[in-house]
């Protein structure tokens, strides 16, 4: 069922999308936010899903590498053109592989449960 934050093809829009796009830049390199975080964040507390299809479809330029589930896990859709865009790579793999690659590129450790390790000491929240 759709909600007043997707359009007619469930695709997230509006306010909340751009607010989930302005959060999801300020997260520092080597820290991580989850989508639940962003979803309080930018004003619907139970808007997590929502957030991971904004990730999904959301422009390439942006960290989503940065962004786990709540118990840091990766994410099973991550893109492999986002993953060639970050890392200037092609054919680069998707799914938690892809995610995986990025973030230790950029110094993270993730286990073989495609989980990262500090997750706690590397989770961000912004000072309000």
């Amino acid at each position: 069922m759709r909600n007043k934050y997707e359009n007619k093809t469930g695709i997230p829009t509006g306010a909340f999308r751009d607010a989930v796009y302005a959060l999801v830049a300020q997260i520092p390199e080597g820290r991580v936010m989850t989508y639940g975080d962003i979803a309080v964040l930018c004003g619907l507390a139970r808007g997590a899903q929502l957030v991971g299809g904004i990730a999904h479809y959301g422009p390439l330029d942006l960290p989503w590498h940065r962004v786990v589930n709540r118990f840091g896990g990766l994410a099973s859709g991550f893109l492999g053109q986002f993953v060639d865009n970050w890392l200037g790579t092609e054919g680069a793999p998707g799914g938690r592989a892809g995610q995986k690659m990025v973030l230790e590129a950029e110094g993270f450790e993730v286990n073989e449960d495609n989980t990262v390790i500090d997750f706690v000491e590397r989770r961000w929240l912004p000072k309000t």
